[in-house]
């Protein structure tokens, strides 16, 4: 009998998020579709070497007042302390918040410092053998410190 041999299969299930920390400081995160905003913030902290140790929020207002953005996601309402209107970080996909190209989210992590992200869904692809996601594909520029030290 001859070896049966798994076929591996291409499915459209990698969404590519262009991530930008100011000019000249970007990353593009290669992500499955299907993975959560959660599993993305914790891919965004890793890409600049933050630490993931704040609460954040992913918002459609991309200037101004975030808060009043008519489409938000946010940890709090995993935590059982949602703003109105905001759906939760865990249980919404990469591909349902950015549900076509160029769909643009506002990603705030630590409410305290306020660190604005601005995101962007640059494509979808083919999950590629033995690849492990989320990955960074492209990184532009230094990344800041997330605590920088103050002088005396």
């Amino acid at each position: 009998m001859p070896e049966v041999r798994k076929k591996e299969t291409t499915s459209t299930d990698i969404v590519t998020i262009r991530v930008a920390l100011g000019p000249g400081t970007s990353r593009d995160i290669e992500i499955a579709a299907d993975a959560s905003l959660y599993k993305l913030a914790e891919a965004i902290n890793r890409a600049f070497d933050f630490g993931f140790d704040h609460a954040f929020g992913f918002y459609s207002k991309l200037t101004g007042n975030y808060f009043d953005s008519p489409v938000k996601f946010e940890l709090f309402a995993d935590m059982g302390e949602p703003t109105e209107g905001a759906r939760s970080v865990k249980k919404t996909s990469v591909a349902e918040a950015y549900a076509k190209d160029k769909a643009k989210l506002l990603f705030m992590f630590d409410y305290g410092d306020e660190w604005l992200f601005k995101t962007e869904r640059l494509g979808i692809g083919p999950k590629l053998a033995k690849t492990k996601y989320p990955r960074v594909v492209k990184s532009e520029g230094k990344a800041p410190e997330q605590y920088p030290r103050w002088e005396e």
